[in-house]
């Protein structure tokens, strides 16, 4: 065996272990939530980012100011299983999504602001 294929092979073994160690074996990865909020209005809007677990567990909480004609994305992680929800709060607004991450392992979600207007949007872009 020459030096390269030695090499080569302590390379993926080394990687296959910590790829194992990391993800343990047959584990499922966690589910994701990739979110963009969006300002479509003519004014800075002041936000905040919720997401939770069933169990009330806090995946992510984030304020934000964002400008007209800006949007902001969150990439959350969250657990292998169990309903999900994100809320996006403003002053005198709010726009809500769920899903659950034993059937979605990446959920994609949009909240767009218009001065009074909110519109939610959302759809699971990776079953399990």
């Amino acid at each position: 065996m020459n030096r390269r294929s030695v090499l080569a092979a302590a390379t993926a073994s080394a990687m296959t272990g910590a790829v194992a160690g990391c993800l343990g074996v047959g584990e499922p990865e966690p589910g994701r939530l990739d979110l963009t909020v969006r300002n479509d209005g003519a004014d800075p809007v002041d936000v905040d980012v919720v997401v939770q677990s069933d169990d009330g567990t806090t995946h992510e909480e984030a304020s934000e100011r964002i400008d007209p004609g800006v949007a902001r994305a969150f990439d959350v992680a969250v657990g292998t299983a169990d309903r999900h929800e994100v809320a996006v709060t403003g002053a005198d607004w709010e726009g809500r999504l769920a899903w659950d991450a034993g059937v979605c392992a990446r959920y994609d979600g949009t909240v767009a602001v218009d001065g009074e207007n909110v519109a939610v949007a959302g759809e699971c872009v990776d079953p399990r």
